[in-house]
């Protein structure tokens, strides 16, 4: 307990998130404070009442860490990170066997709400989370909804405008207050903000704000403006993940990289690479970006291969080729650390290209079945490679597998994106005569392929016309 004690006098008493470690170094509990030294110091403090988990949670604390951050709803954000990356056992246990908190925003729906719930559902809701404290998420939210209004009308719409409609927190769909693409455009300002990308919400706002100007739109350019006065005046307030404030040298993970790479510095900026098809169908790859151990999703890249065929290796290539083209880096810059989705067949597929191009960049590769770490080495007629193994419990791991499952989770969903649409339209382009604009006039009537195959010729006449109608029922799969 004496190192404990000695780091409790260190503690700052600005806002942040802290680590609570067991003997082995493993991360057992992540928080947030606003004020580091008051909350981490109430763990150790006799005269308090806990819980029972609590107690046992404490009785395993062997070592603290944290990190600084510059606003209590930093913290909120990069404690939802930590606790996804490293998924330590007493954030759970400490729940009371209740869910963590997610924002849910259905932009797709006919009526898009924004509301906080326990379980994220599969379903074209956007889901941001997961949380602890559902009071600070609601309060983030309260004062957001000055900038972005959103409607909470979810189990019943309203046949008039509400009152938060008439105090402009709400859109008032209903009442033709706002359109329904301005809404859907106000959301995505919302998500991109609520992840972390306040500067670019910021800057897009200022660019729109001129344009409209510039077109004399300017009942339009007010709203905008008056919606960048209510950032600004919120900016200590709510700024989810301004990850250039984070102070690195506490991050473990990364200084971990560092000497573990023999890298000049700590890799402020790790992008994750991976491939995804099936049967060499819907070939398509993933870029994903994590900043100073956060993910930057605004700047994600998702590539449809060119290449055919069912050959990992060729894609990997590729994506690489494409990725460190001469014109993406010079709008994207350059990675400090490259992490590719496989073991030596991927890595090695990868340095074959960055090779081609002449570009030097630290690679490795993280392998799943035993979270191996592939290091390749130059020898003087190519590449060696060093296996590292650290366990599953290691904070460097912890990071690799995060930014790994990211870009995991990202080609996957855009390679189900093109087989759905290739599933959904394919039947319908083998028929003669049905065309671009026809599949789109019946899908958008009908719903589906399915909707369209059950459909009766009297509805596809009425839809297309009977000479149409005629040739689609005849060379449709019943």
């Amino acid at each position: 307990m004496k190192s404990i004690e000695e780091k409790l006098k260190t503690l700052p008493t600005t806002p942040g998130v802290y680590f609570h470690k067991d003997k082995s170094a493993k991360i057992i509990y992540v928080g947030k404070a606003a004020n580091l030294r008051n909350r981490v110091r109430q763990y150790f403090q006799a005269s308090r009442l806990r819980d029972a988990k609590t107690d046992a949670l404490v009785a395993e604390i062997k070592d603290i860490d944290w990190l600084e951050v510059a606003t209590e709803l930093d913290a909120l954000f990069v404690e939802a990170e930590m606790i996804r990356r490293y998924r330590p056992k007493y954030n759970i246990l400490l729940r009371d066997d209740k869910s963590f908190i997610y924002v849910r925003i259905d932009k797709k729906s006919s009526h898009p709400t924004v509301r906080l719930v326990r379980r994220p559902m599969d379903d074209s809701a956007e889901y941001i989370g997961p949380f602890q404290s559902k009071y600070v998420v609601d309060k983030a939210l309260r004062y957001l909804r000055r900038a972005f209004p959103y409607s909470t009308h979810y189990s019943s719409i309203p046949n008039r405008a509400c009152l938060q409609a008439q105090l402009g927190l709400c859109p008032g769909l209903e009442a033709n207050i706002t359109s329904i693409a301005d809404y859907r455009h106000n959301l995505s300002s919302l998500i991109s903000y609520l992840k972390g990308s306040r500067v670019a919400v910021i800057k897009s706002l200022e660019k729109s704000m001129k344009a409209l100007a510039k077109n004399h739109e300017f009942e339009q350019a007010t709203k905008v403006r008056n919606q960048l006065t209510t950032l600004k005046y919120l900016d200590n307030k709510t700024i989810f993940s301004d990850i250039e404030r984070l102070d690195l040298s506490r991050d473990h993970a990364l200084n971990g990289l560092k000497d573990l790479l023999n890298l000049e510095k700590p890799p402020l900026r790790i992008e994750g690479f991976d491939i995804s098809h099936m049967s060499g169908t819907d070939n398509v790859a993933s870029n994903v970006v994590f900043l100073a151990g956060m993910p930057d999703k605004p700047s994600y890249r998702k590539y449809k291969m060119k290449l055919h065929g069912n050959d990992d290796f060729a894609h990997m290539r590729e994506v690489m080729t494409r990725r460190f083209s001469e014109r993406n880096i010079k709008s994207w810059g350059m990675p400090d650390l490259v992490l590719i989705d496989g073991g030596k067949g991927q890595v090695s597929s990868a340095l074959e290209a960055l090779d081609q191009l002449k570009i030097s960049v630290p690679l490795i590769g993280l392998a799943k079945q035993f979270e191996e770490i592939i290091v390749p080495k130059q020898i003087e007629k190519g590449y060696k490679y060093e296996i590292i193994n650290l366990g599953l419990s290691n904070e460097i791991t912890k990071l690799l597998q995060r930014v790994r499952d990211e870009s995991h989770r990202f080609a996957l969903s855009y390679h189900s994106t093109l087989k759905r649409k290739r599933n959904t339209i394919s039947s319908l382009d083998l028929i003669p005569g049905i065309g671009p604009s026809t599949r789109r006039l019946l899908l958008r009537k009908f719903g589906s392929y399915k909707g369209v195959n059950s459909a009766s010729l009297e509805d596809l006449e009425a839809a297309i016309g009977p000479h149409k109608a005629k040739v689609l029922q005849e060379n449709l799969q019943k």
